[in-house]
């Protein structure tokens, strides 16, 4: 039944909470048994109502014995039950309408409600102490607290919760059934004492009349910390309403839906200002003109990446501007190097990422003349110039691209921010905590896809279709017609390595021509000894893995019995104290 469920959860919190207080020490166990009042008569009335929610009025007298400012009253709000069907149920009872008459008091606001288990009423002044008798009423309304069985409803609360760290020397309360709503003592149960006892007391003398159940404590009652009061009264079907969202799944699961609706509305607009257009791709046997294998690199993924850069330099030794010579280890410990020597300047008019990689690699003064460096010189230094680079190379591939869609893709990613903020603020009110954290997931991805919001224009596209065919040949090209591209120009292979770098596809290209008896590029030698294709481009691919890392390569740094139900098993545990 739902109600041994409940008990048996209350009575797993309290031996929790039991076993807390103890592995803190016996100083502050007893801190809770000592906070300087006694409650010497308290008085609870309730009011069910048909519209599926009670009130309750709590009447304290205690006396204080030191210095206070005031008490507290916690309500626990969070239970997980077990229903007939052995199905498992969070319930969450919701608290309103605190009112406290003639004192101060704070309570815990909605959304802190929602994300904690327990609700706080924080009666006095922080600027003032009392001391001797006082007198305190709280009123409130609960709301979700009725256990709907199939025979039967149940109101089950706990008058007097165990969390109390006072001793109640006389509590009387009680509860008024709606209008036209009938029950007998027989329906009434009363459970005293330590949590779990599903004995009836005997400490209260019950009557019913005229719709109102009253319990008045006899004269030895005498209830302490540690200890509760739980009335449970059986109510007839259709006494109370049930109270159901008339939608349950947006009750519980809107937020799902409100993610659900931004991923949508955001896919739309990437789908118009982020998505190329199609475009036909016919098989190319060379790269497009005007178009060097850095730029192909960054169009054909829209991004600027090293591998894009890095293919400059076997671009650049095709044309004779430079040489590149693998220098092998020279000690057991030792790692292979590679030299770059500067042949020639570049071509005026050479685009400004280039200029970048060319001058930070030989210096912008050396305009005729050899000039050479090795790579392992460049080793936590160069990475300044390898993203000054990529700046510019993102800079100047942007007359392929439809500018509505760069302002697009900021537009964006301030939306998907802002947007993002105000979701979590409002899940968190309305929703709770998980779902207010689900939405830095979703926030994350959107910034990461608005990243690539870029859109080809039509020179873009035109270009893309090319390089897309290009690329392809690359990955599909057969012996015989290598041949005959190398008939018609013997330096085919040289002319077109920096593409196939760009694209990640060097070693898959260069392992084509291994069986066409082609010489090794002239301007790549190795102190090795003689070079063949097959050792040349094993040798390559490791000389351009080395100097990939080491130019990115940036300086470390440091980081550091009777109704079924028990003492203390209903809805509304907690208790209260003094502060």
């Amino acid at each position: 039944m739902i109600i041994k469920n409940v008990i048996r959860d209350n009575f797993k919190f309290q031996f929790d909470k039991k076993l807390f207080l103890f592995l803190f020490g016996i100083l502050f166990f007893l801190k809770g048994y000592s906070q300087g009042f006694e409650v010497s008569h308290a008085h609870v009335d309730i009011f069910i109502s048909e519209d599926g929610y009670f009130d309750v009025v709590e009447n304290y007298d205690l006396n204080f014995t030191q210095a206070k400012h005031g008490i507290y009253r916690d309500i626990l709000t969070e239970y997980n039950l077990l229903t007939a069907e052995k199905q498992h149920e969070e319930r969450k009872i919701k608290i309103r309408k605190v009112k406290v008459p003639g004192h101060k008091f704070e309570t815990d606001p909605d959304f802190v409600q929602k994300i904690s288990n327990n609700f706080q009423i924080k009666i006095g002044d922080k600027n003032k102490t009392i001391i001797g008798p006082q007198h305190y009423e709280i009123k409130y309304r609960v709301y979700n607290a009725f256990l709907f069985e199939d025979e039967q409803i149940r109101f089950y609360w706990d008058v007097k919760p165990d969390g109390w760290y006072a001793s109640f020397h006389q509590l009387d309360f009680s509860i008024q059934l709606p209008e036209n709503i009938d029950a007998s003592l027989d329906d009434f149960f009363i459970y005293a004492g330590a949590t779990g006892d599903t004995i009836a007391s005997n400490d209260f003398d019950v009557n019913y009349y005229n719709g109102v159940f009253t319990a008045k404590s006899r004269p030895d009652f005498l209830s302490v910390s540690g200890q509760s009061v739980t009335a449970l009264l059986n109510l007839p079907l259709n006494s109370v309403k049930e109270i159901k969202p008339f939608w349950p799944f947006w009750t519980d699961y809107g937020w799902i839906l409100l993610l659900a609706a931004l991923l949508f509305v955001f896919y739309r607009v990437w789908n118009k200002y982020g998505k190329d257009d199609k475009v036909v791709t016919t098989i190319s046997y060379f790269p497009p003109n005007g178009v060097d294998p850095a730029m192909a690199g960054f169009l054909i993924d829209d991004s600027g990446d090293t591998e894009d850069l890095i293919s400059l330099i076997p671009y650049w030794g095709s044309r004779g501007i430079i040489k590149m010579e693998e220098i092998p280890k020279t000690s057991w410990f030792g790692k292979n190097d590679t030299k770059l020597t500067q042949l020639r300047p570049l071509p005026v008019g050479a685009p400004d990422y280039e200029q970048e990689i060319f001058n930070g690699l030989f210096g912008s003064g050396s305009e005729s003349g050899e000039n050479d460096v090795l790579i392992s010189s460049l080793k936590d230094s160069f990475y300044t110039k390898m993203t000054v680079a990529k700046s510019l190379l993102t800079s100047q591939a942007q007359i392929y691209y439809d500018p509505t869609a760069k302002k697009m893709q900021t537009w964006s990613i301030v939306g998907v921010i802002l947007i993002g903020i105000l979701l979590g603020i409002l899940f968190l009110f309305v929703w709770g905590i998980f779902a207010a954290l689900a939405v830095i997931p979703v926030a994350i991805f959107l910034l990461f896809m608005s990243s690539y919001m870029i859109k080809k224009n039509s020179k873009g596209n035109e270009m893309l279709s090319e390089l897309r065919g290009f690329k392809q040949f690359i990955k599909v090209a057969e012996e015989n017609k290598l041949k005959m591209l190398m008939q018609d120009s013997p330096t085919y292979f040289e002319t077109t390595m920096g593409y196939a770098l760009a694209f990640g596809l060097f070693d898959q290209w260069a392992k084509k021509f291994e069986a066409l008896n082609l010489q090794p590029p002239s301007w790549y030698s190795s102190t090795a000894g003689v070079m063949t294709m097959n050792n040349f481009s094993q040798s390559f691919s490791s000389s351009i893995s080395s100097a990939k890392s080491t130019m990115v390569s940036s300086p470390s740094s440091s980081s550091s019995g009777g109704g079924g139900g028990s003492s203390g098993g209903g809805f509304g545990g907690g208790g209260g104290g003094s502060w």
